[in-house]
């Protein structure tokens, strides 16, 4: 019997679920621990918070006591370093990557095509988020906005702001659609994702032997490790206001990269680059910024 560990939100929830689902697929029986974790408690922004692994530490915890077996993460918020004697052992195949605005009424478009919040309240509490999105719409309001996603867009619905800003892969995977509500998913050029957003990440003890190879996948991996290599030379975590996203093009791949004005700079960084394949991509990007 296989224990998983998760945190006991809808989306969690739905997370570990397939991972049961697979797990049995494949011949392992399991079961589902919920574990609440600090950022499921304390509802503070995430930039008043002190420290990484805002809802991940409490699972991991719990992973290398031995209480479960193998804790279902999203990867975008795992330190990109893990604990000793626990191992990421499969990235299953990725979710759509983009952010997605959700509003109550219909949004215009500024003339280059990116979506006019201008005069709006926009409810997000990622200061990525607020960063980018600030480029297009410099006169929208922000607002902090936390809660699972059901929870948000309910906090919208009620008043809390005009707009809220949810993951795309959160949509799909919990196939939330409502008719009185409108759902814009955001290009990668106008809101670069989060380093590894839409991917998932099994974790075990360094010492788990069971094969589990059937959860992973390669080019997910691969894509999401070198988005994670980039976060880590930027020495930063889910504060920062960094979006890395990796994509294979015309049998090239590309990377975006998106820093909100940080430290000592006023001004936001945008970065694009192409290479043949991923490892090159990041190690001339991190040359390129100056990071090595």
């Amino acid at each position: 019997m296989i224990k998983i560990g998760t945190r006991g939100s809808k989306l969690a929830l739905w997370q570990a679920n397939w991972t049961q689902a697979q797990l049995k697929e494949n011949g392992y029986e399991a079961q589902i621990d919920i574990i609440r974790t600090k950022g499921d408690v304390v509802k503070d922004r995430f930039d008043k918070m002190e420290g990484k692994g805002f809802f991940t530490a409490e699972i991991e915890h719990a992973l290398l006591n031995g209480d479960v077996d193998l804790a279902v993460h999203c990867l975008k918020d795992l330190p990109t370093q893990s604990p000793p004697g626990l191992k990421i052992v499969a990235i299953p195949e990725r979710e759509d990557a983009r952010d997605c605005l959700v509003s109550k009424k219909p949004l215009g478009k500024n003339a280059d095509g990116t979506f006019n919040l201008n005069g709006l309240t926009v409810g997000t509490s990622s200061n990525r988020r607020v960063a980018g999105l600030k480029v297009h719409s410099p006169e929208a309001e922000f607002v902090p906005i936390r809660g699972n996603v059901p929870t948000r867009i309910q906090k919208m619905v009620d008043g809390a702001a005009d707009v809220i800003v949810l993951a795309q892969a959160g949509l799909n995977r919990l196939d939330i659609q409502q008719d009185d509500l409108h759902f814009y998913p955001l290009s990668v050029d106008e809101l670069v994702p989060a380093p590894a957003q839409g991917a998932l990440a099994m974790q075990v003890r360094e010492n788990e032997t069971r094969a589990l190879d059937f959860l992973h996948h390669a080019p997910s991996a691969a894509a999401s490790d070198g988005e994670r290599r980039v976060l880590r030379a930027m020495e930063g975590g889910c504060q920062m206001p960094l979006g890395v996203y990796i994509e294979a093009v015309d049998g090239a791949f590309q990377i975006r990269v998106f820093r909100g004005a940080h430290g000592n700079s006023d001004e936001p960084l945008r970065f694009q680059h192409r290479a043949a394949d991923i490892t090159t991509l990041v190690d001339e990007t991190l040359e390129a910024l100056k990071l090595t």
